[in-house]
């Protein structure tokens, strides 16, 4: 049977999301706490892949297992087992067919900024104490939903098949004592929303014309775009599937 866990967690320890050698996974620290638990060796799908020190409020993963009555006292379980920084929200039943990265239909990612030097942010927000223009990146940003190709923002060297998104929400808002990056697209390419936001921040401090913002999205080049910028301060806080995937009949 098809099951997906929705977890959560805080990205500073790992090296990402996908398992990788020599370096700690989010995926590896969940397989391993579903195999033991279920006492059987389980490998799970993500919903994406997240850079190291991405942090993620909402993530979802699928894995096949015999039939799981109780998924509710599996969740405790998982997070009596699980450490401190990844926490397990749900577990669904799924149509058989479903699968946790190419049945995602929209994804959304925030980026969190502050102002001033803050102690109690060090690890949560990219601090950015220079004067900023929030009216004039809101304009460059709302430019992103006119284009397709990304491949400006892609990371190097990057083995996909198309640099085609189509993002359809990009908006910056102050939320209380930090500034708030939100966007939302139906797939990312990898450090795609880190270099858009470093982008964003030239044409904030007025480092890059607004009226470039065009051309740096035509010459498909990653040199011709902003640096990215940190990790610790990108969140993915929500991903979208079709409800017909979830099998009300069983849970």
């Amino acid at each position: 049977m098809r099951y997906f866990i929705q977890f959560s967690y805080f990205g500073k320890a790992y090296h990402g999301w996908q398992n990788q050698p020599n370096a700690i996974t989010v995926q590896e620290i969940l397989e391993k706490a579903l195999s033991t638990l279920l006492r059987q060796k389980v490998e799970v799908i993500g919903a994406g892949r997240t850079d190291a020190g991405v942090h993620a409020k909402e993530m979802f993963a699928h894995f096949d297992f015999d039939l799981i009555e109780d998924t509710a006292q599996l969740v405790y379980r998982l997070n009596a087992f699980l450490p401190e920084d990844i926490a397990v929200q749900d577990i669904h039943w799924m149509v058989p067919e479903a699968h946790a990265r190419f049945d995602a239909v929209e994804r959304s990612y925030e980026y969190w900024l502050v102002r001033e030097k803050n102690p109690f942010y060090f690890d949560l927000a990219h601090i950015v104490t220079y004067p900023l223009d929030m009216d004039v990146m809101n304009q460059a940003a709302l430019k992103l939903l006119a284009h397709t190709d990304f491949e400006c923002f892609s990371k190097s060297n990057t083995d996909v098949g198309t640099f085609n998104c189509d993002v359809r929400h990009a908006v910056w808002e102050a939320r209380e004592d930090k500034w708030v990056f939100t966007i939302t697209a139906d797939r990312f390419l990898r450090n795609m929303v880190r270099a858009i936001v470093g982008t964003l921040l030239d044409v904030g401090m007025g480092k890059t014309a607004l009226e470039d913002i065009d051309g740096i999205l035509a010459s498909k080049d990653r040199g011709e775009a902003g640096v990215s910028v940190p990790a610790k301060g990108l969140y993915l806080t929500k991903v979208l599937y079709p409800k017909e995937l979830f099998d009300e009949q069983k849970g």
